[in-house]
């Protein structure tokens, strides 16, 4: 980071991804703790034109507040890495390989991590039979937020009817019942674990609509699930390659103990709201969401 005392600060948000109206409101909150900080903000909603405002802007450091496609998977960590400015969370290889939901899943088999079993295959194949037994669940291979979610439960009559709008490759796996489970990571070390309550499946409005989870910080789960958690991300982040801050998912199904828990995916730019799951569990351990959002800062690099 730039040595400056006042080192001027892009906040990267918005984008064309489909959790673009998200990473506005991350954007607009991380921006407003890092001024309250002492740095000097500019916001910039990345757009085709991103290279021209950032050389215009000329900032020490980027934060980068985006989510999804684009923002989250690599390609605008190679724009920062190009123009050598430093920047927050995962490089260029680790943003790439957590996005991509069964590389990702290669990645923790060879960490020795637990993952349920899970094919990608052709939308109109997955509408066309059950490419797998029931339960299942069809899912976007490289999206976040829990965009284009859909449970085959036992009892369905027939294979889902996809929306239009997945995409044209889709990852089929196994369903895995239980609690949702998550775990932050904050450069070496995780924060702890957090379980998610929902009337039904944590999809995108349960994660970001008023009312649509509750969190309970700390799990009240037995110390060794909790243990687990923290382990399991921790590799997890490690075996990525992350950079900075992470958050992974888990299930965990009570009745299995520690052979019920599961890894379901780590994402290298988390919810950045402060009622967001990493803020909250940095909040809980004494960081406040400034000093968390200037922690992020003070990281920033490039070669990540």
């Amino acid at each position: 980071m730039s040595s400056r005392a006042n080192p001027k600060v892009a906040v990267l948000m918005g984008g064309p991804s489909a959790e673009r109206e998200v990473s506005l409101t991350s954007g607009r909150e991380c921006a407003a703790a890092l001024r309250d900080s002492g740095f000097e903000v500019v916001e910039i909603d990345a757009g085709i034109d991103l290279v021209a405002l950032l050389q215009q802007v000329r900032p020490d450091v980027v934060f980068n507040a985006l989510h999804g496609r684009w923002g989250e998977d690599g390609c605008v960590q190679g724009i920062l890495e190009w123009l050598a400015l430093p920047y927050t969370h995962s490089g260029v290889l680790a943003s790439a390989l957590a996005m991509d939901k069964q590389r990702s899943k290669d990645v923790y088999r060879a960490a020795g991590l637990p993952v349920v079993d899970s094919v990608i295959c052709d939308r109109d194949e997955a509408r066309a039979r059950h490419v797998m037994a029931p339960p299942y669940v069809v899912k976007p291979n490289n999206e976040g937020s829990s965009v284009g979610i859909y449970i085959v439960h036992e009892a369905s009559n027939g294979p889902p009817q996809l929306s239009s709008d997945m995409p044209d490759r889709v990852m089929v796996e196994t369903y895995a019942p239980g609690r949702e489970l998550t775990t932050t990571v904050m450069g070496e070390r995780a924060l702890g674990v957090t379980d998610i309550l929902t009337d039904g499946w944590y999809d995108y409005d349960a994660k970001y609509k008023e009312g649509g989870s509750r969190h309970v910080i700390p799990a009240e789960i037995p110390q060794e699930i909790t243990e687990a958690c923290l382990d399991y991300a921790l590799r997890a982040h490690r075996a990525l390659g992350c950079r900075g801050v992470s958050r992974t998912d888990f299930r965990w199904d009570e009745a299995r103990g520690r052979d019920g828990l599961i890894l379901l995916e780590t994402n290298t730019q988390p919810g950045m709201t402060p009622t967001s799951l990493a803020p909250e569990q940095a909040a809980h351990l004494g960081i406040s969401f400034a000093e968390f959002c200037a922690w992020m800062v003070e990281d920033a690099s490039c070669n990540r």
